[in-house]
Order: C-alpha cells, then sequence, then structure tokens
C-alpha cells in the first residue's frame, strides 16, 4: 500500500505565515522560512506554500520569500498565489519550488493548466480547488475564497486532470481552520472523480481526523497549517497514531 502524506502548509500574507478560521480571522504565525524548516525537521513529507493575497492584489508571488525558504528545505516544495502565466511559473521555479498551484488563474484561463503542464511535466502542476457546500452540491470559488464562481467542484477537478493536472490540492472552506475534522464527503466524492493523487485540506485538527480522511475520505495526503504552526500537534506524534491505526506514513520521520 503507497504509504500517505502529511503535508504542511503556510499560508503567506506580506511576507508572513498568518491562518485563519474558514478564510477569516487571520493571525499572525511566523516566518515561513523558519516554520518551513520547523516542520521539514518535525517529519513533514512536503510543504506547501500559498501566497494567499497575491491573486486578489493582481501581483506575482513573492519571490524573494519562496527562494528564502526553499534554501531551507530538502523536502518537495509546492508554491502557489498569484501565477498566471507560464513565465510567472517559470519565476517560481525558478526561485526553487519543485511544484507549482494554480487555483484562480486556472479557473480563467483552463489552458494554462495544460502549458504548464506541457512545459514541466504533469507532476509539478497541482491545481486547489477552494470548495463549499452550496444548495446541496460543492461549489468551487476563486480570489481566495472571495468570488463563487458557480462551477461544480467534482467537474471542476475531472477537467483538471483532463488538462494534465497531476495533483488536485483540495480545501473545504466550510471546515478550514476549524480543527473539528475535513470534509470526507467532499473528499471521497473527489478523490473517487479522478485518478490522480488528492490531498484534503481544512479541517485538520488531531488525529482521529486525518485518520478519517485517510479512511473515510480515501484522501492520498492531507495538509493541514494551524495544528502545526501553533504547537497543537507535531508531526512525528500524528504519524505515530497514524500508524497505530494501520495508516502506512514514511517512517522514521
Amino acid at each position: 500500500m503507497l504509504t500517505k502524506r502529511i503535508i504542511a502548509c503556510l499560508d503567506v500574507d506580506a511576507g508572513r505565515v498568518i491562518k485563519g478560521v474558514r478564510f477569516e480571522q487571520l493571525r499572525d504565525a511566523g516566518d515561513p522560512a523558519e516554520l518551513a524548516a520547523a516542520h521539514s525537521q518535525a517529519g513533514a513529507d512536503e510543504i506547501v506554500m500559498l501566497d494567499i493575497s497575491a491573486t486578489h492584489e493582481k501581483r506575482p508571488t513573492l519571490l524573494e520569500t519562496v527562494r528564502r525558504t526553499a534554501a531551507r528545505l530538502f523536502i518537495p516544495f509546492t508554491v502557489g498565489g498569484g501565477i498566471r502565466s507560464l513565465e510567472e511559473a517559470a519565476s517560481v521555479f525558478d526561485a526553487g519550488a519543485d511544484k507549482i498551484t494554480i487555483n484562480s488563474a486556472g479557473l480563467e484561463d483552463p489552458s494554462l493548466i495544460s502549458r504548464i503542464a506541457q512545459r514541466y511535466g504533469s507532476q509539478a502542476v497541482v491545481v486547489a480547488i477552494d470548495a463549499k457546500r452550496v444548495n446541496g452540491g460543492f461549489e468551487v470559488f476563486a480570489s481566495g475564497g472571495r468570488r463563487a464562481t458557480g462551477r461544480d467542484a467534482l467537474a471542476w477537478a475531472r477537467e483538471a486532470e483532463e488538462r494534465g493536472a497531476g495533483e488536485i490540492l483540495l480545501t473545504s472552506m466550510d471546515c478550514d481552520g476549524t480543527g473539528t475534522g475535513f470534509d470526507c464527503e467532499l473528499t471521497r466524492e473527489i478523490a473517487h472523480a479522478v485518478r490522480i493523487p488528492l490531498i484534503a485540506s481544512g479541517g485538520g485538527g488531531n488525529t482521529h481526523t486525518f485518520i478519517d480522511v485517510f479512511k473515510i475520505g480515501a484522501a492520498d495526503a492531507a495538509l493541514a497549517a494551524s495544528i502545526f504552526h501553533f504547537g497543537l500537534h507535531s508531526v512525528g506524534d500524528l504519524k505515530q497514531g497514524l500508524l497505530a491505526a494501520g495508516i502506512p506514513v514514511r517512517w522514521p520521520c
């Protein structure tokens, strides 16, 4: 059985890591390079850094922050936020990212997914989907959760895969930052709709929430921020709990 990945997420605004609840009530969590190094040393399998205000502010990703963070890491490093073109993707890769994630730009121009995948390979392209429960379904939101798109999350995940995405990063806006558990129904539906790996995000709070998203939600990886940044849970302790529950993870951490 393939090992399940534990991914630490850094939501960055103005060069600092911040975290909120349901995309609001933001608070400072520290320096991205320092936090990334700490999470890596603690046993995280990958780091994802998202420049959460880049798209809303219509500016590129903060490349110096990417460079400083990449210099501290020896595990896969994914960067997203403000990547709107093949050229901007290239600059993020040049700054040290192993993979890039695109969200709003891919919704506006789905061919961007294909162009980046053709240049760098599907394994380097992660499509981020921010979804919320709306009228009995799951709707995709853009611009850091600020704008409803009217798109169905399952249909968009399938299209992203067809266009060359190598992975889906799925965030439940309803569960984000709550620590009450991942949206396993949403995760399972998307996981069964695509053949590429699915990263679950939003709601991780303790070992049991991760066990559920792997066993019930069928996720290939799970991403969290608050529980790692604020010392509520260490990656090592989490992995020990997952191993005890029969879930394969990379060890030693």
